[in-house]
């Protein structure tokens, strides 16, 4: 493996994203940013498989448009992670902001501590491209909103006792996809498209995977994560508001 370091301090978004490029094209497999600070676009150029290592907070749309690297933060992250992801993986070790994985096709977004608001909209599968999405804290409103495919789990830890997974409007016009939830869902709050139903065998399996794994990245417990049961939300209707598109 060859390893690069870039120190990000102070340095513009556009000559940080520059510098990656020429470390990839040098034969680097590893890179590690320092001192970053708020640089967006981070890993959006990137063309094949590399591993990104973030110390410092980057800036919206890291990630966007990635095909096939890794990045992994060491702290918090901002808005649109992930934006429109074909492959690849992406860690945040802190905290995230809003719009987190819109319109993602593919790869996986996890994030070990609390989102904003209006995660994982349009996300979307085609074939064998699955894009996954994973949250350890609680989400603002409006997640998995118009979600088209894809699996998105929340799981809610750390909040205080009875504090809601997420936040209103849970799958509004969600039309494909499946959301998993860790503990109670108070149905009053869900998107009138989407139903509450228990997992079956199928569920238990690909969620047992996916929650090795996150739990493996973050260091977290497996078994404590699993001590809450877990439901999960599917849309009741594939075309939620084809009324309004259609004449009468």
């Amino acid at each position: 493996m060859m390893e690069k370091t870039i120190d990000a301090r102070g340095v513009y978004y556009r000559l940080l994203n520059d510098r990656i490029q020429e470390a990839v094209k040098d034969g680097a497999t590893k890179i590690i940013l320092t001192g970053v600070n708020g640089q967006r676009y981070i890993g959006t150029r990137v063309d094949r498989p590399v591993e990104i290592e973030i110390e410092g907070v980057p800036g919206n749309d890291l990630g966007a448009y990635m095909n096939g690297s890794t990045i992994i933060v060491r702290d918090n992250g901002q808005d649109a992670i992930g934006n429109t992801m074909n492959s690849g993986k992406i860690v945040i070790h802190g905290h995230a902001g809003d719009v987190l994985g819109y319109a993602m096709r593919g790869g996986k977004l996890f994030i070990r501590g609390d989102v904003g608001y209006r995660v994982g909209i349009h996300m979307k599968e085609y074939g064998a491209n699955i894009p996954i999405l994973v949250i350890g804290g609680s989400a603002g409103s409006f997640l998995g909103e118009y979600m088209a495919g894809g699996i998105l789990v929340i799981l809610g830890l750390n909040r205080k006792p009875g504090e809601p997974v997420a936040g209103d409007y849970l799958g509004t016009g969600m039309h494909g996809g499946v959301i998993y939830l860790r503990g109670n869902v108070d149905e009053a709050g869900l998107g009138k498209e989407v139903a509450v139903f228990e997992l079956d065998a199928a569920d238990e399996e690909r969620l047992e995977k996916l929650l090795c794994e996150y739990c493996r990245d973050m260091d977290i417990d497996y078994e404590e994560v699993r001590e809450e049961k877990f439901v999960k939300l599917v849309p009741v209707s594939r075309r939620p508001y084809g009324n309004l598109y259609t004449h009468a």
